[in-house]
This record gives C-alpha cells, structure tokens and sequence, in this order.
C-alpha cells in the first residue's frame, strides 16, 4: 500500500513536474514571439524611416500653357506632363519632353523648341532643355544639339556642348563646339565652327537662316 501510495505520489509529482515544464515551454514560446513581434516592428520603423520623404509635386497630363504680354500671345507650350515642385526650388519639370512655339505680333510662328525633357528654374530664372534639343526656324534652318540654356534675365540662349546648324537651303551644315544666341537666334556666336556649303551660281555663300 505504502509502495502504491509512493508510485501514486511519484506520478502525481511526475505529472506536475511535466505540466510545469510545458507551462515554462510555452511562457517561452510566447516571449520569443513577442521579441521576434517587436524585431519585425523595429525592422519596419527603420524600414519606413529610411524611405525618402513624399515629393510635395503636382503632376498634370497633356499640359498646355499660353505666354503673353500685353494680351498678345509670345508662346505656347506642350507637354504630355508637367511637375511642379512646392519646395524650396519651386521648379517644373518636363519629365516626358516638351515642345515650345514662338510667335510674332502678326501671331505667325518664328521658331520653335522641342526636347525630350526640360527643367525650369523658377528662382535663377533659367530654363534647360535636354536630349535631342531640336530649334526650328520658320524659314526651315535647324540647329540640333543635347543640351540647351535659356537665361531669361538675359534673353540668350547658350550651351557647352557640340551642336550643329543646319542650312535652310540644304547647301550644307556647321558645327560648333559651343554656342551663344539672341532669343531669336538671329545673331548667333559659334566656338570653334566648322562646316561645308555648296555654292550655286553666283552665290557664294547659302542662306542660314541665322
């Protein structure tokens, strides 16, 4: 009896012993689920933290803006998009290209400039356009570069890379490694020019269009 009441004892004490093992297991299992909660949490906080701060812009689709001056009509400018930036800079960007047209006080087109993009400079007052900047004449001529500067305090046009004209009459071309412009790239100033023109009758030299 007393071996019974000891076997009885000892699988009383077995038992206890067992379920407070599990009980420590799973008081275990629950407080690294928490640390590995709180690892994910941290992971995510700094995930976000690292994440660059929301651009304050306004994105707008098939853009079309018209530039005056004392109600007669100088430009108007396209863009399949256009972001303007309410930071610090206050720029607008032309991410997918844009394409400018001039006109006279007769409202007949002078020129015009297109881009594959282009960034206005609110605070320098400077516009750049890049990659396959393309200025068209009314009269045809065709200057062709990557990079283009307008300084609007100035009213010049200028850039630091190569660019090439193309003459009106199709007699030829130059280029240029550089170059500076009026606004109307009518008096235009070339660094190292090169080129060739082919003359016809008693014309020397081709028209420009310059």
């Amino acid at each position: 009896m007393i071996l019974g009441l000891f076997e009885a004892a000892s699988t009383n004490m077995n038992t206890q012993r067992t379920t407070h093992i599990l009980a420590r297991i799973s008081v275990l299992f629950c407080v690294l689920a928490f640390l590995a909660s709180c690892e994910n949490d941290m992971r995510d906080i700094d995930r976000i933290a690292s994440l660059p701060e929301e651009e304050a812009v306004d994105i707008s689709k098939n853009v079309s803006v018209t530039y005056s001056d004392s109600a007669k009509v100088k430009a108007v400018m396209t863009s399949p998009e256009m972001r303007v930036y309410h930071d610090s800079t206050g720029n607008s960007e032309f991410k997918k290209g844009v394409e400018i047209i001039f006109y006279d006080e007769a409202l007949k087109e002078t020129q015009r400039i297109t881009s594959n993009y282009a960034l206005m400079h609110q605070k320098e007052e400077l516009t750049e356009f890049r990659d396959n900047v393309v200025i068209t004449k009314a009269d045809g001529s065709i200057i062709k570069t990557e990079e283009l500067f307008y300084d609007e305090k100035k009213q010049r046009y200028y850039n630091t890379v190569p660019i090439i004209f193309f003459f009106s009459d199709e007699r030829g071309n130059q280029a240029a490694t550089s170059f500076s412009s009026d606004a109307g790239f009518n008096r235009i100033e070339m660094e190292s020019p090169t080129g060739y023109w082919i003359s016809r009758d008693n014309n020397l030299f081709p028209s420009t269009g310059f």
